[in-house]
């Protein structure tokens, strides 16, 4: 048996993703890994260091900070550039900040376009970077699945989904005129099951909000919603303490928990394996306006 055919599935995709982490070093001028601090963020960050073992990353870490997200989301990223040594890139649209931007008001799309698109948008034309790294799984959501690994933008950094270049073979087009772009996710073709039991193997760090803990919240549209020092309570609600953890990480106002009892990776591996929605079903973003993702990924979201 050949040395590929006795790869376990877990092998397959890590060897996988390095070679497309490999690629951007070897043909970007100015590659960057984004780094959004949650589970797929630290796989990457793992992967991007066995890539280059023993030499450091070879590009800098981009941090879009909408401050809006969990603290212990910021006490991490801080801590693992100090603990690895990357090089930590935090990007902030503080002209829309100063102006008062947040969802309660503003609501989730307006909000999101503001301090997540346009950020995005103007810190990767500040660092000219034309290789971008992404964390985004097929498996996460339908406008996702239809992403390329390498994935064309134009010049205004927009998506246009029906002229996609194919991809043969794990042959990849790189080739961009000035002012283009290409977003390249090494995780397409992850799952979150994937992704954890690759956490366990491994023993990556990541976030404590990803296990279980009494935590207070508002039940709001079938919704796990956390109450941060700023979150308005709606006429008729009051917060309670719920045993929760979260599936995935945003802004705390948009990102809802789900009753959990995980406290290790083992417990949120077995829950897991009987889950039957989708883990970005508490995502508020991705179901506030017809088309959601997509639309925003169009415009220039990651």
């Amino acid at each position: 048996m050949s040395e590929r055919l006795s790869l376990g599935l877990l092998d397959e995709l890590e060897a996988e993703s390095i070679q497309i982490i490999r690629e951007v070093a070897a043909e970007g001028e100015r590659p960057v890994m984004m780094y959004s601090i949650g589970k797929d963020s630290s796989v990457m960050l793992h992967l991007a260091r066995k890539a280059f073992h023993p030499a450091p990353i070879p590009f800098p870490l981009l941090h879009v900070d909408t401050e809006f997200k969990f603290p212990e989301m910021i006490e991490f990223r801080n801590r693992m550039a100090v603990e690895i040594g990357f090089d930590l890139r935090v990007y902030t649209n503080r002209q829309a900040i100063d102006s008062g931007a947040n969802p309660w008001e503003m609501g989730t799309v307006r909000c999101c376009g503001f301090l997540k698109t346009q950020a995005l948008l103007e810190s990767l034309k500040l660092g000219s970077y034309d290789l971008v790294i992404g964390g985004a799984r097929r498996e996460e959501e339908r406008s996702r699945a239809k992403e390329r690994v390498f994935s064309f933008r134009d010049i205004h950094g927009q998506w246009d989904p029906r002229r996609q270049r194919p991809e043969f073979w794990q042959l990849y087009n790189t080739r961009m005129h000035p002012g283009e772009s290409m977003r390249v996710f090494p995780l397409s073709n992850w799952t979150e099951l994937d992704v954890w039991r690759y956490i366990a193997r491994e023993g990556i760090a990541v976030v404590p909000l990803y296990f279980a803990a009494e935590r207070e919240v508002v039940e709001r549209n079938g919704q796990l919603i956390p109450v941060g020092k700023d979150t308005p309570l709606l006429a008729g609600e009051t917060s309670v303490q719920r045993l929760c953890r979260f599936r995935t990480l945003g802004c705390y106002p948009c990102t809802g928990a789900v009753a959990s009892s995980a406290v290790t990776v083992e417990e949120i591996i077995a829950e897991l394996e009987q889950a039957r929605l989708s883990e970005r079903t508490t995502r508020i973003i991705d179901h506030d306006q017809d088309g959601s993702m997509e639309r925003k990924k169009r415009e220039g979201y990651f």
